[in-house]
């Protein structure tokens, strides 16, 4: 066998094992996720009508006694259960496709690497669930307060219009279909109400990954406390657009999602100065960390610069 055989042979084997070592992980990760359907399956109706919760306390307390929703296909309901079942089975087998995932990546990290890397692991689901609480106990009441409300004023508006004749004016043509007037009811659907609820809760769980995802990349450099103070006007505007696409036309929801959102961006910032001055004291330890440097240069870069220039001198 020839040398260049021999070095195919192997670069190929470790490959393989790579590829081994995914196939595996990626069984267990596919395992846990099936598994969780069918366990989130056996209670997607508790599940269900605890999201709905928000609308029926809302229809209830604009005077409907019994608040109903409906389905108008025969699958639309199994549908939604198994939807649910998707949704929370991914969470409730997270953890497990989330240790895979680390048991894979871990093995080519540093150790420095690994600790820096493993609490945002953790941190990213809390995060999520504590964004996704808010969203359901706090945005989505106000959404449906707004929505159902609207509703309820525009009945009444109908009902002034179709049957209240007498408190028009004399000049009004008003010809109304029935004695009572038009009644305008709220028949909700089941999948199209659910839809809502799991938007706010997708929407603010990932606005609640902000903090981690701005630390995370403070940590490997490529963001900085500064750069992003220098960018708070712009993101204050972004965060406004934002509000505007994920809540109802409502002030009151809008501001919520603001203050949250930009609080969360504030916080950011002050992890990633934390960040930047325990980067600072381990240089400083090391004896890298140049307080003369009037160009503003990476103390690591201008080190290994250094080094590159004694080599050169010593050649």
């Amino acid at each position: 066998m020839s040398a260049t055989e021999e070095e195919i042979e192997d670069s190929a084997a470790p490959l393989i094992e790579h590829l081994a070592e995914l196939r595996t992980r990626l069984i267990r990760a596919v395992s846990a996720f099936l598994v969780g359907i069918i366990l989130a399956f056996v209670v997607a109706e508790p599940i269900l009508q605890f999201l709905l919760a928000p609308i029926e306390a809302t229809l209830r307390e604009l005077g409907d006694p019994s608040p109903t929703l409906q389905y108008t296909s025969p699958q639309e309901y199994l549908f939604t259960l198994f939807r649910i079942s998707m949704v929370f089975g991914f969470a409730l087998a997270f953890p497990v496709i989330a240790h895979q995932l680390w048991r894979f990546v871990a093995p080519g990290l540093y150790k420095t690497e690994k600790n820096a890397f493993l609490p945002f692991i953790l941190a990213s689901p809390l995060m999520f669930l504590l964004g996704a609480s808010f969203a359901h106990f706090v945005v989505t009441p106000l959404a449906m307060a707004f929505f159902l409300g609207f509703a309820d004023v525009s009945s009444i508006f109908a009902n002034l219009l179709a049957g209240s004749v007498q408190n028009l004016p004399d000049a009004a043509a008003v010809v109304p279909e029935t004695d009572d007037g038009i009644r305008i009811t709220f028949f909700g659907k089941v999948n199209e109400s659910l839809d809502i609820t799991l938007k706010f809760i997708m929407a603010f769980g990932l606005c609640f990954q902000l903090p981690v995802l701005l630390t995370l990349m403070g940590k490997a450099g490529m963001v900085s406390a500064e750069g992003l103070g220098s960018v708070r006007k712009y993101a204050m505007i972004a965060i406004l657009i934002l509000a505007a696409l994920v809540t109802p036309p409502d002030v009151v929801t809008q501001l919520i999602l603001f203050t949250v959102v930009y609080g969360l961006y504030e916080l950011s910032i002050f992890l990633v100065r934390m960040v930047e001055k325990r980067r600072e004291a381990d240089l400083r330890a090391q004896g890298l960390w140049f307080e003369d440097d009037e160009e503003g240069e990476d103390p690591l870069f201008k080190e290994f610069d250094e080094d590159d220039d004694e080599k050169g001198d010593s050649k």
